[in-house]
């Protein structure tokens, strides 16, 4: 309450000085009262709903915004559902059902699903069959989650190490600038047995990194963990101007088999405290936790609290801890965190801009401006382990998280639709028409896809813009489909624009269904023998 009221009488005093100084536009007042506002929303998100001061602050809010040369109203953030599995699957395959992990019965239905695996098997003959088809566990998660209106947006994989992320739909035309890359740590940086692998992408804007692990194993390599983490953050860069290193997002999460143990405990106080429930009891001698107080870059991560069982070391097809003869003690070796990028401090952009030419101060101060008014705000909602598998030594662990932001954009950079009735019957047409500038290429194309496809290159046939564009004005431009590149047996399906330089899908068209081919049913003949297309999809 007090730190509301002191924002109210210091929004007053810069309220006055933003209006004595109109005729001038003194952007310091304005961002300085923007930021007071920021503060304050987010004081008023923390209130009662029925706390009178919750009215009197969301009152106030309209006619500040005002003075900001704002549209009056909050800023709007729309809530999106994030859920994170991490797993070390011990070169096990993959069991066949995954509802549980992927909580496919839950009524909020996730709109991202990013998963992270370690020890995916990966020897000689197996990892060479996986590079020209997807490995076991992709195709399990693709089919699984396919069916259910998502695609896989991108997946990277080195030997043992996959990370995969998935999207519903709707948001594939807003998810941009997608790249991923890897590190080796294993035998001094050649081997990719330990390491990471990184997915980089822009949602609605907001720039995300999601970074999986597989670090150092054993009790007494602590400190070799936090610095190959620390190696990977370094080794691993992008082709991005404003966000070439993993920290330079805005928002980070950091997932895998960690390999940090549980330290100076005995095996007996280990497991009283497990049987029992006291995790508390074992939080202060985690390494994770022991390593963030003496590191500085690790206190920037959070996580939520370690409120269920460690997850290894497990005996194989059961939840009985490690019966071996060594008998290793149990372990939080499996986690996940997160880091929202350090807003900078005034002082530290007045610095910068004393240092700075014209266009760097305005650079800085349109950065501030773009940070306070697209917000972007993560809460974890639930953090706990899955007991229910036991393929593996070690157990599944699931975050799921919701992300609060403010889109950069609403309007896909293209509508695309089906134009007419399509067949295999009569030539078609796809239309689109650009909403907003972007760099098209002669090698961007127009893919046909089948209702529930799971990747890019599930599509039934494609076209090039470019070289089939029959006709176009500024705002409509026609594409040629021929009927021999449309399959005979028909289905609901949707358009997909493919941007090559973007390197991402920027615009889908509304379900539509191609009929079945008249002629195959009047002749009788089975499709299969009069479109070459689908006999290739068959084989």
């Amino acid at each position: 309450m007090d730190e509301i009221r002191h924002l109210f009488g210091t929004m007053g005093r810069v309220r006055s000085d933003s209006m004595a100084s109109a005729d001038t536009q003194s952007t310091g007042s304005r961002l300085l009262l923007r930021q007071r506002l920021t503060q304050l929303m987010t004081c008023v998100d923390d209130l009662d709903p029925g706390d009178k001061l919750h009215d009197q602050v969301a009152r106030t809010l309209d006619n500040a915004f005002l003075i900001c040369g704002k549209k009056a109203g909050r800023i709007k953030r729309d809530p999106f559902r994030l859920h994170m599995v991490t797993w070390n699957v011990a070169s096990a395959d993959p069991p066949e059902d995954v509802t549980s992990l992927l909580h496919l019965n839950s009524p909020k239905t996730p709109d991202l699903y990013v998963i992270g695996l370690q020890e995916v098997y990966a020897a000689p003959h197996r990892f060479v069959s996986d590079l020209a088809f997807d490995d076991s566990w992709s195709h399990l998660f693709m089919s699984t989650l396919g069916g259910r209106g998502y695609m896989k947006v991108s997946s990277i994989r080195m030997q043992g190490l996959l990370l995969l992320f998935f999207s519903k739909l709707i948001h594939i035309p807003f998810i941009r600038d997608i790249q991923a890359t890897y590190t080796r740590t294993g035998i001094f940086g050649y081997w990719g047995n330990k390491g990471g692998v990184s997915i980089r992408l822009s949602f609605y804007g907001h720039m995300i990194c999601f970074l999986n692990c597989h670090l150092a194993a054993h009790m007494q390599y602590a400190t070799e963990r936090v610095d190959e983490f620390e190696y990977i953050l370094d080794r691993q860069t992008f082709h991005a101007k404003k966000t070439p290193c993993i920290l330079d997002h805005k928002l980070v999460f950091w997932l895998g088999d960690l390999n940090f143990r549980i330290q100076d405990h005995g095996m007996h106080f280990l497991r009283s405290c497990i049987n029992s429930q006291s995790f508390n009891l074992l939080w202060s001698k985690d390494q994770l936790t022991m390593m963030k107080k003496k590191e500085p870059l690790l206190q920037e991560f959070e996580e939520g609290p370690l409120d269920f069982q460690p997850t290894f070391k497990f005996d194989r097809l059961s939840d009985n801890y490690d019966s071996s003869g060594k008998k290793r003690k149990p372990a939080w070796t499996d986690r996940i965190l997160w880091r929202m990028k350090p807003k900078a401090l005034p002082s530290d952009r007045e610095d910068e801009e004393e240092d700075s030419g014209l266009d760097e101060k305005l650079a800085v101060s349109v950065k501030a401006e773009e940070e306070e008014e697209f917000p972007l705000k993560v809460k974890l909602d639930s953090y706990v382990s899955n007991m229910e598998y036991r393929i593996s030594d070690h157990k599944p662990v699931i975050g799921l998280f919701t992300m609060e932001l403010k889109k950069m954009y609403e309007t896909p950079l293209v509508r695309v639709y089906a134009e007419g009735d399509w067949s295999a019957d009569m030539d078609a047409m796809a239309v689109y028409s650009p909403q907003q500038p972007f760099p098209s290429s002669t090698w961007d194309w127009i893919g046909l896809y089948e209702v529930g496809f799971t990747c890019l290159s599930d599509y039934l046939t494609y076209t090039w813009v470019k070289d089939d564009q029959v006709s176009f004005n500024d705002e409509v431009i026609q594409v040629y489909v021929s009927k021999e590149e449309i399959p005979v047996r028909g289905g609901e399906c949707v358009l997909c624009y493919y941007s090559s330089t973007l390197q991402c899908i920027i615009g889908i068209s509304p379900p539509f269904k191609v009929n079945e081919s008249k002629v195959t049913v009047e002749m009788g003949m089975a499709p299969d023998n009069i479109n070459w297309l689908d006999k290739l999809t068959d084989s």
